[in-house]
């Protein structure tokens, strides 16, 4: 473990670079309000666009974490935000649905390394006492970028526009690639440490034992599940409220700072409620707000105002919030920290998976059912629902358990 101030650097940095990384992310969701009338997009296309970005994401995942593993998550980690800055800047520049869906394509296999490698850096870093929190931390930016991207998307639109706020992220990931070049600084990076991870056939088995682990597949199914909810609520919300509940852009703005706040709240108080569960009960808990989640999603779409759709929509966030925070950190303290980046792009992959899939299956069945967002409210649940049993099944047995804990008590 590095010095408790390298940590907290560390950390800092990677939370800014995951804020990023979100803003970059949702702020499509806004976007793609002016993007479709300068277009002249159907709902079917604006899908289309809304998934390009995690179908490169998705890709990436599993070998941004092997590479993580195999060559050192700084290197990674540097080599995803150079890339994924320059295709956000470049979304500034699209001319047709085909060049948007190219770009946020290529961004999103930009970004593919960018969440095992961080992940990765923690288990290199952090105790595994503390590894929930500092995921919490991370895992946080989403809530801040929640709370503050309907209000700054709101204001860069209308004052400079979609192509000029694209062209301000990417500038902005130079920075953050920067400052990571210059600050982040790991064991990993010494010549004895490289030559060991090439080199050690021990750990290269425990790659293979990894893919043969039910957890991973377990979490494979679980991710895909609560990701799916997570971003067909964050990709289509702002639409839905334009086109089902009358609202304009600037009015979205505002309203959905207060579930933002909620998101930002449940993520910092996961990450301390997680570290603090007995071994075991992780399961339990998960589910049950994975059921909890089902059931505030249908009051949200059968509410019979706005604010009841805020208030259910605010008080779900908690519950996603709990259970996107509590799968990566079972990975963190169950597995070795030598497999952590494949295992977190394997399970992350589902994730990914979801958010290009959910995106463009909502804006299908928006158009197959005249506008009505009902039926694709009802597939969310479902997703809950599958969650559920994904959580519930999960298995903490075999020899990459045994290495986990033997690590936390060494």
């Amino acid at each position: 473990m590095l010095p408790k101030r390298e940590r907290n650097l560390i950390l800092i940095l990677l939370f800014l670079g995951w804020c990023l990384g979100n803003l970059d992310r949702y702020i499509m969701n806004y976007a793609v309000l002016q993007i479709t009338e300068d277009l002249n997009l159907s709902a079917s296309a604006t899908g289309i666009i809304l998934s390009s970005f995690f179908l490169g994401y998705a890709i990436m995942q599993m070998p941004g974490g092997w590479l993580a593993d195999r060559f050192g998550a700084r290197k990674i980690l540097l080599a995803s935000v150079i890339l994924w800055s320059i295709f956000t800047g470049l979304s500034g520049a699209a001319w047709s649905l085909a060049s948007m869906v190219v770009i946020r394509f290529l961004f999103g296999i930009g970004e593919g390394g960018f969440q095992p490698s961080s992940s990765k850096i923690i288990s290199n870093t952090f105790p595994v006492a503390e590894r929930g929190r500092a995921m919490s931390v991370m895992l946080s930016s989403s809530g801040i970028v929640a709370l503050i991207i309907p209000v700054l998307s709101a204001f860069l639109l209308t004052a400079i526009g979609w192509r000029t706020t694209f062209v301000v992220f990417g500038a902005l990931g130079a920075l953050i690639a920067f400052l990571y070049w210059k600050y982040v600084r790991l064991p990993e990076d010494r010549p004895e440490e490289k030559l060991a991870r090439a080199t050690n056939p021990a750990e290269k088995g425990l790659v293979g034992s990894l893919m043969k682990t039910p957890l991973i597949w377990n979490m494979v199914i679980a991710y895909f599940c609560i990701y799916a909810v997570n971003w067909g609520l964050a990709t289509w919300i702002p639409t839905y409220l334009v086109q089902s509940r009358g609202l304009d852009l600037i009015s979205i703005g505002w309203v959905q700072t207060i579930p933002g706040v909620t998101l930002l709240l449940g993520i910092f108080l996961s990450g301390y409620l997680v570290d603090k569960l007995p071994e075991g009960k992780e399961k339990i808990v998960g589910a049950i707000a994975c059921a909890l989640t089902g059931l505030m999603l249908y009051l949200m779409f059968t509410a019979p105002s706005v604010a009841a759709f805020i208030t259910y929509q605010t008080i779900v966030n908690l519950f996603i919030a709990f259970v996107i925070t509590l799968l990566p950190v079972i990975i963190l303290k169950q597995l070795p920290t030598s497999v952590t980046g494949t295992a977190m792009g394997i399970a992350n992959t589902g994730g990914q998976l979801a958010g290009f899939a959910t995106p463009m299956a909502i804006g299908f069945i928006v158009d197959a059912f005249d506008g009505s967002f009902n039926a694709a409210f009802w597939m969310l649940i479902a997703f809950a629902a599958i969650c559920i049993i994904a959580i519930l099944t999960m298995r903490n047995k075999g020899e990459l358990f045994d290495r986990a804990k033997a690590e936390a008590s060494a």
